[in-house]
């Protein structure tokens, strides 16, 4: 199996924020943004090194980088669910944006400004669609102005995507599919629908990595807290299932339906449906 996962923060930036992968970075943007925006060239702003560590922490996670027209990207994958995750994103937009004068610069200086957002949590929870750009438009026309056109944000939800191999069709496709399930996959066992050439330098990034002393505790640190969400996740669709068999269980018990019934319909013991009927009987 793959050794790291690359979700985790610290894998992503060595993966996708160094100078001898900034191909790797330039094919995940490329996947993102509409093909009349293909970027040809790509700088990393603070390609990821040892230093980045401050005591035991990561102190910089996400990527930052510039094209060949000035534009600025700023990359990140978040982990934990967040529920204001929309408002830090714009306000890292308006960071980066602003930033990018200094004292005495006029607005013509400033770029176009991409966040993008790999988030491994359902956030926009009315829709099942994994991916969503973001930009000024006209309210009532929904015209793109170019005077305006100086801020996008992507996101992408990892979550929402449908894992099976079969359903892979392009090539941000084929990154959220290694995001999501490399560490299923042995190198001599990456899938052909997978097999990218920046992918499977992706593939060779993490076959090589040495993590130092304090890497290794973040990283560890940070998989317990991938696992602890999972498990809790598991737990709360457990309950809401376990609910849902007790809610028919009293349906059925106050339609006097016979127990062998309920059993058949609800999975429930007949220990557990004499113990809800009691407690009916007791209210």
């Amino acid at each position: 199996m793959c050794k790291l996962n690359p979700k985790i923060d610290l894998v992503f930036k060595k993966i996708f924020g160094t100078e001898q992968n900034k191909n790797v970075l330039k094919s995940l943007v490329n996947s993102i943004l509409p093909k009349n925006e293909q970027i040809v060239e790509l700088t990393i702003k603070k390609p990821y090194n040892e230093q980045d560590f401050i005591g035991d922490k990561l102190s910089i996670v996400d990527i930052k980088a510039t094209d060949e027209n000035g534009n600025w990207y700023d990359i990140e994958i978040q982990v934990k669910e967040q529920k204001y995750y929309g408002k830090r994103a714009i306000f890292y937009h308006s960071e980066i944006y602003g930033n990018q004068l200094s004292e005495g610069d006029t607005y013509d200086k400033l770029h176009k400004t991409i966040i993008i957002s790999i988030l491994d949590f359902d956030y926009f929870l009315k829709d099942k669609r994994y991916f969503r750009r973001c930009c000024y438009k006209d309210f009532e026309t929904d015209e793109l102005y170019p005077e305006l056109d100086y801020a996008d944000l992507y996101f992408i939800e990892l979550r929402k995507f449908n894992n099976d191999l079969k359903n892979i069709k392009t090539t941000l496709d084929r990154w959220i599919a290694f995001l999501n399930k490399a560490t299923e996959y042995e190198k001599d066992t990456i899938p052909d629908e997978l097999r990218d050439p920046e992918i499977i330098q992706a593939f060779d990034t993490i076959e090589a990595m040495n993590l130092n002393t304090k890497e290794r505790e973040y990283y560890e640190a940070e998989k317990k807290v991938m696992r602890d969400r999972d498990a809790q996740l598991l737990t709360a669709v457990e309950k809401a299932v376990d609910n849902t068999k007790i809610e028919i269980a009293v349906d059925m018990i106050n339609n006097n339906e016979p127990i062998e019934k309920i059993i058949k319909y609800t999975k429930l013991t007949e220990s557990q449906i004499n113990e809800l009927r009691k407690e009916l009987n007791d209210k």
